[in-house]
């Protein structure tokens, strides 16, 4: 098990031990490393247990003789789980949340990276200025945007299972020549990120701030001509590989919308603002159809807002993407789609506008 914090081997027994008895109380906690071979003074004990208070690893219920300790639901967000083993496990046998967590907001008010993974993205953020300024030729940055817009319009439309080849896709994005043997809905498709593409590109700062309506606009150049309806579902949705269920009631659709909207618009580093909305939306599923590509577009329009690259998932499995989306609705933890987000963020700085 790892973390993202400097924890001793002996807390990472703390941890495991309560994460499978749900509760225990510092005399069990003291039995149970005395057991797995850490023989230590209780007082010792009493520190750890504060230490991973202080990262946000466990909370306590009750007090004096029946204080116990459990784990915080940061803890639950950011653990590293082997995905391999857990998806090794049917969807109907996994041990997974089933609907949607409203009180997910709050613990995603905590700062999402760790001070690693935020000084990563800042130093690959500029290295992408550094890189970007010494690019005089307006031609070479149009051609190296519509690169971008190429491939991450192929790979976003293959995570939703659209058949179009990269080559395909630029033949089409470049030329308007649509693919032999693929449906006129794959090619709107792609054709519709080029349209969403554009937009923000002209409007760099539209997604500084989020709302509602910029969240609609968006999703509506993203459906626009596939027969998929506008604006807050009405009906239920069920979401393949998975028992999770988002919301089903339009009210509270649009609550969570809002809530989404609040969180993003408070957060300060615009790497957390472009993740969270990538995983939020997705998360809620709030129109009929057309959800995560539309969290795609608006966190690239976040990073461009911001005067950031856009990333395009080119070097992403779409399998492990699921994957990895799939992880936080049944289990609420971002550990591998953060892993995802970042590296896709570098591969984008790596291999465009150098």
């Amino acid at each position: 098990m790892k973390h993202n914090v400097n924890i001793s081997k002996r807390q990472e027994e703390i941890l495991s031990f309560v994460e499978q008895k749900k509760f225990a109380s510092v005399s069990e906690i003291d039995v149970h490393l005395d057991k797995k071979g850490f023989r230590i003074a209780k007082v010792t004990v009493k520190r750890d247990l504060r230490n991973l208070i202080e990262n946000q690893f466990l909370l306590t219920r009750g007090a004096g003789r029946s204080l116990v300790y459990v784990i915080s639901p940061q803890f639950n967000l950011k653990k590293n789980i082997d995905t391999n083993e857990y998806f090794s496990i049917s969807q109907d046998k996994r041990d997974a949340l089933s609907g949607f967590n409203l009180e997910i907001f709050k613990v995603l008010e905590n700062v999402m990276f760790t001070e690693e993974e935020q000084k990563k993205l800042n130093d690959l953020h500029q290295e992408f200025l550094s890189n970007f300024n010494k690019i005089d030729s307006k031609t070479i940055l149009k051609k190296e945007f519509e690169r971008i817009l190429i491939e991450f319009s192929w790979k976003s439309s293959q995570i939703e299972g659209n058949t179009y080849s990269l080559l395909d896709t630029e033949a089409l994005l470049k030329e308007k020549k649509a693919a032999k043997g693929k449906t006129k809905e794959e090619a709107q498709m792609i054709l519709n990120h080029k349209i969403a593409f554009d937009f923000i590109l002209q409007k760099k700062t539209f997604l500084k701030n989020i709302s509602l309506a910029k969240i609609e606009k968006i999703h509506s150049m993203m459906i626009y001509n596939l027969g998929i309806q506008k604006n807050l579902r009405k009906i239920p949705v069920g979401i393949i590989g998975t028992n999770y269920k988002p919301l089903d009631n339009q009210y509270q659709i649009k609550e969570a919308i809002l809530k989404i909207v609040q969180l993003i618009n408070k957060k300060k580093d615009f790497f957390e603002k472009s993740f969270l909305i990538l995983l939020l939306l997705s998360y809620t599923q709030a129109f009929e159809d057309g959800n995560k590509r539309t969290a795609r577009m608006i966190s690239n329009g976040i990073l461009l807002s911001f005067g950031s690259t856009p990333i395009s998932y080119r070097a992403v499995d779409e399998v492990e993407y699921k994957k990895a989306t799939i992880l936080f609705y049944e289990q609420n933890n971002l550990s591998y789609f953060k892993e995802i987000f970042i590296k896709q963020y570098e591969f984008a700085v790596k291999n465009y506008f150098r």
